[in-house]
């Protein structure tokens, strides 16, 4: 009998010490199960074979996708979660705020710091516009493109015009110190970076546009790297003019550099040293 009580007492005390540890296990799935509903939320992400096709963009990204979300709110809310639009959103949106401030503070600057204070502010304000209207509607296409088709339309025409702004507000301050003293070149510059610009932007609102089959169009269009060898081009010939140089012996430089390049002679090299010490 006493055999018994002793083992019932063994067992209860068996029990009363696991007791807890089942409290512990049992609040800790409670604790998990609730962190789990808070980061779910009321949607959860899809694969890309279930989107509709006005949100299949990318073939390559085949998990991580939000639903349509026909609110604004839900779309606002989800740059919280973790989705395949959830790096685009914040680099985006974090950069658009560094520009903000960064602009605002060079705007604010005393006059002092600058040679033609108007001038220059309003050269540098342009680039940091062009930024600043990039980034924002960038971060807001990734942001709500997911709401409905006729919504993801209007902001990727945004996004493409965007890109447009920042490239033409990149090339006014390099071509305004790069021609300081030739205000007519650089005129004729910005000029000309104007019309491309606006061509980009007058293509961006085109429907088909922003489809994946035209992917390598928006590339060709939005490249304006050729201006800028344009631009070497002509600084090479200033450059030669301002040191008197003859046809004759810019052609002999070019025939150099050619020699240089095709078979690494080092002997080439200094003889276009030597040929250019002489007139410089």
């Amino acid at each position: 009998m006493y055999f018994f009580k002793d083992e019932q007492d063994q067992l209860s005390e068996g029990f009363m010490g696991i007791a807890p540890l089942l409290q512990a296990h049992h609040a800790m799935e409670k604790m998990e199960e609730f962190v789990h509903k808070v980061w779910e939320g009321r949607w959860r992400v899809i694969p890309h074979d279930v989107l509709p096709d006005w949100l299949k963009d990318n073939d390559y990204l085949l998990h991580g996708h939000r639903p349509p979300m026909p609110s604004f709110r839900a779309c606002f809310k989800s740059i919280f979660r973790i989705h395949t639009e959830t790096g685009n959103i914040w680099t985006h949106l974090l950069g658009c705020l560094f520009f903000l401030c960064l602009g605002v503070f060079y705007m604010f600057r005393p006059n002092i710091s600058f040679v033609a204070p108007v001038q220059e502010k309003v050269v540098i304000g342009m680039f940091f516009l062009g930024a600043i209207l990039c980034l924002s509607f960038s971060w807001l296409f990734h942001t709500v493109y997911c709401h409905s088709e006729g919504v993801s339309r209007v902001f990727s025409k945004l996004d493409y015009s965007g890109i447009a702004f920042l490239i033409m507000g990149s090339f006014v301050p390099w071509l305004y110190y790069s021609f300081y003293c030739s205000p007519q070149p650089c005129f004729i510059y910005l000029m000309v970076i104007c019309v491309l610009g606006i061509s980009c932007i007058t293509v961006s609102q085109w429907d088909r546009f922003a489809t994946p089959q035209y992917r390598g169009v928006r590339a060709v269009i939005h490249l304006h790297s050729p201006v800028n060898v344009y631009y070497l081009i002509v600084v090479f010939f200033l450059k030669l003019k301002s040191y008197n140089f003859t046809y004759n012996q810019s052609i002999q430089i070019v025939k150099y550099i050619k020699r240089v390049v095709s078979n690494s002679n080092l002997n080439c090299v200094s003889k276009l040293t030597q040929v250019a010490a002489l007139h410089v």
